[in-house]
């Protein structure tokens, strides 16, 4: 096997179908920076930041063809999404911009449920045998995807683009409608209306109230927990006042048990326990409500089958299979 992944390969001079996108989202987010300039915190430091990825981007494809092998093709595709860590609180500072919409999600969740799942979930499971397997969950959520690059990179070689793409183009979308949508979560909205607020079924509109406050109050659950430490600590460095609707940790999560299933049962069966938990995680620890996951779920194949179609129709390369692997 280490032999095989540094073997030369036939060299493709262009950019993957991953970077395109990356590109492709790179300069659509840098025409809104242009149009918002007045407004925005820093554009000069995000236009730069762009305009460094977009040049990192066309280094790797030229070192490529230094050394055209699968290790080298496989290090295109990680630093790719490893950007998602940047791409991901970048969308904040574009949706403290626009009115939160906070206020509508809470209401509409009173409505459905008489109540506010995200509070009952946390508050009547505190113990350290529920909290503990939750937050693993949790964090769990980029192992995961870790895990199924790596399957199809060692497995199924041959689909490694298309999967890719597909796990990038979907964050992509979902950080276009945190962008225009703005939900911050009960983790954020909640703390900032008062748990007198909630507890009486209030949910005022806040307004641009995210643009000058971010803070993040304490997670529920054990909190002498290993992986509660571990997902508080990662929320308390990369989490931001964003992203709550639709779910991405449900909408990619399924994605990924949808490329699991069609690559291994096996794959797929090892994996189901750690994506339950996730799923109910996302409500647990107060990140969304509970029609935020909702969403997610439902979302995750409608853009698995419109990313799918994007990728034949405009990225595929000629002579690269874009057709499902034979399950295991």
């Amino acid at each position: 096997m280490a032999l095989d992944i540094f073997k030369r390969v036939e060299t493709y001079k262009g950019l993957f179908a991953i970077e395109k996108i990356s590109l492709i989202y790179n300069l659509l987010t840098s025409v809104l920076i242009v149009f918002l300039y007045d407004r925005m915190d820093h554009p000069d430091q995000m236009l730069w930041d762009r305009a460094l990825i977009a040049l990192v981007t066309f280094v790797l494809m030229y070192l490529y063809r230094l050394a055209p092998c699968k290790f080298s093709a496989f290090v295109r595709v990680v630093i790719q999404m490893s950007l998602l860590s940047y791409w991901y609180p970048d969308t904040f500072e574009f949706n403290r911009l626009f009115p939160n919409l906070d206020h509508v999600f809470a209401a509409a969740e009173q409505a459905l449920f008489g109540g506010q799942p995200a509070i009952w979930f946390s508050h009547c499971l505190p113990q350290m045998w529920v909290s503990e397997p939750i937050n693993l969950g949790y964090f769990f959520y980029y192992p995961m995807m870790l895990i199924i690059v790596l399957w199809y990179f060692i497995c199924r070689y041959d689909l490694l683009e298309k999967i890719s793409f597909v796990i990038i183009t979907s964050f992509f979308i979902y950080y276009l409608i945190y962008i225009f949508v703005p939900v911050a979560g009960p983790q954020f909205y909640f703390p900032a209306i008062g748990a007198d607020n909630v507890s009486q079924g209030i949910f005022p509109a806040i307004g641009d109230y995210f643009n000058h406050h971010q803070e993040l109050l304490p997670g529920p659950g054990y909190e002498h927990g290993f992986f509660y430490s571990l997902v508080e600590s990662s929320q308390q460095v990369g989490e931001r006042p964003t992203a709550a609707f639709p779910s991405s940790h449900v909408g990619i999560s399924t994605i990924l048990m949808i490329m699991a299933w069609r690559g291994s049962r096996w794959l797929f069966a090892c994996l189901m326990p750690f994506y339950l938990l996730l799923c109910g995680a996302t409500v647990y620890i107060q990140a969304h409500y509970v029609i935020d996951a909702i969403a997610g779920f439902f979302s995750a194949f409608v853009l698995y089958w419109a990313v799918t179609w994007m990728f034949k129709k405009w990225f595929a390369r000629p002579g690269v299979w874009t057709g499902y692997p034979v399950v295991e």
